[in-house]
């Protein structure tokens, strides 16, 4: 018998190449992490100092406020209704004009309304006629039972007769009274003080106690609310500090949160938490003098919650949030800078009020905190100067153009002459 020969295995698939392999890669390995550490170590060494702006935390009285968004709406707003059918006659208002609590606002067809209390007071007469010669006749019906010439049962018959005509007159004073009151209703008066808008009917129309759009809509704006809310994780401060002024100061300002509109007081807070939002919702009130304030406008609300003393505070530039928290650097001695957590409390204008992590008078980067690393070197620049400095070469440079435009101008000149 013959054998035969296995084939022979190729070399990439050989323990001997795979060893080589491995021992590549291990190599490869340990010369890119040597040369990657001296890299870094000789850029650490040779790189510049980071240019960066600081301020010092400072100790000081930090007024406390929380912001909101809210939305004015008017203390009353009034659909202005006839309570009687007719045609209307005449209106005695402007559009958008401010109107008085009572002062006239329109007037229906008076005719129908005077006709039927004409007729309820003849009514009335007539009734008050029967009444009287019932009661006449009653006086001489006791004065004969008196002297036995009458049965008593004709003197209880005119007895209920009397009561019946005194009811009859009082039915009819009550029409009567009735009558005047839908006469009055025919001319519609404001009920509250406020602005009118847009005419919701023009005269010569018939108007119905049913109509849903009425004659006129009233709106007052002067006092006016705003509707806010807050979180609920705020709602402990604003009622410890309602309770110690009831009457918190609430500014008004723009949807830019540039100008402030108006200043107002809290009203009132809301006794239950919306569980769907986590907030509370409050009320405040505004004088509205100059009408600054519209019904259903938008404004950003700051409700002041009193003082905080000596806390501590830094620009609001210098606080950073990463996988820490909220945190800083400062800068030390050396001029090198150092990670530094921090605890954050309330937000004012461009101030942070610090609770935990820093004290009066550290120095802290507030300008050139993206190419910053823990232990790196900076260099304090003083931007207040540089821009001043800025400016000023700018006008210099301004000034510059000019002298030469005007001496280019004289130089033309002479040639000229």
């Amino acid at each position: 018998m013959t054998q035969t020969a296995e084939p022979r295995r190729p070399f990439y698939r050989s323990p001997l190449c795979w060893g080589l392999v491995v021992l590549l890669a291990l190599g490869a390995g340990w010369w890119w992490r040597q040369h990657s550490a001296a890299d870094a170590a000789a850029q650490k060494r040779g790189a510049p100092p980071t240019a960066v702006g600081v301020a010092a935390a400072r100790l000081q009285n930090v007024p406390l406020q929380l912001s909101a968004l809210g939305t004015v709406s008017s203390t009353y707003t009034v659909t202005v209704r006839s309570r009687v059918d007719g045609q209307l006659d005449k209106l005695h208002f402007e559009e958008g004009q401010q109107v008085k609590q009572g002062q006239l606002l329109a007037e229906l067809d008076p005719r129908p309304f005077q006709a039927a209390l004409t007729q309820a007071e003849g009514q009335l007469l007539r009734d008050q006629a029967l009444l009287q010669n019932a009661q006449l006749d009653l006086a001489r019906y006791q004065q004969l039972l008196q002297q036995n010439s009458i049965a008593k049962q004709q003197v209880d018959t005119q007895q209920a007769l009397v009561r019946q005509y005194q009811g009859t007159v009082k039915l009819d004073q009550g029409a009567v009274d009735n009558a005047k009151l839908q006469l009055s209703y025919s001319r519609v008066s404001a009920p509250v003080s406020g602005r009118v808008g847009l005419r919701q009917v023009d005269p010569g129309n018939i108007v119905h106690a049913s109509d849903t759009n009425g004659v006129v809509v009233i709106t007052q704006t002067q006092p006016i609310n705003v509707l806010f809310s807050v979180p609920e994780v705020s709602l402990g401060s604003v009622l410890q500090a309602s309770r110690a002024n009831p009457g918190l100061t609430v500014e008004a300002w723009d949807r830019d949160n540039r100008n402030k509109l108006a200043d107002g007081k809290l009203l009132a807070i809301d006794n239950q938490l919306n569980t769907s939002t986590g907030t509370v919702n409050l009320k405040a009130r505004f004088g509205n003098a100059g009408e600054t304030l519209f019904p259903n406008q938008f404004v950003n609300v700051r409700l002041s919650l009193g003082e905080r003393e000596n806390a501590v505070t830094v620009p609001a530039s210098a606080v950073q949030l990463g996988k820490v928290g909220s945190y800083v650097y400062t800068v030390n001695a050396d001029s090198s800078v150092s990670l530094a957590k921090v605890s954050a409390g309330a937000r004012v204008g461009d101030i942070i009020v610090i609770e935990q992590g820093l004290k009066p008078g550290q120095r802290v980067v507030v300008d050139g905190l993206d190419k910053l690393r823990d232990g790196a070197k900076v260099a304090v620049v003083d931007r207040a100067a540089q821009n001043s400095q800025a400016a000023a070469g700018a006008g210099n440079s301004g000034r510059h153009k000019r002298d030469g435009s005007g001496a280019a101008g004289k130089r033309h000149a002479s040639a000229a002459q």
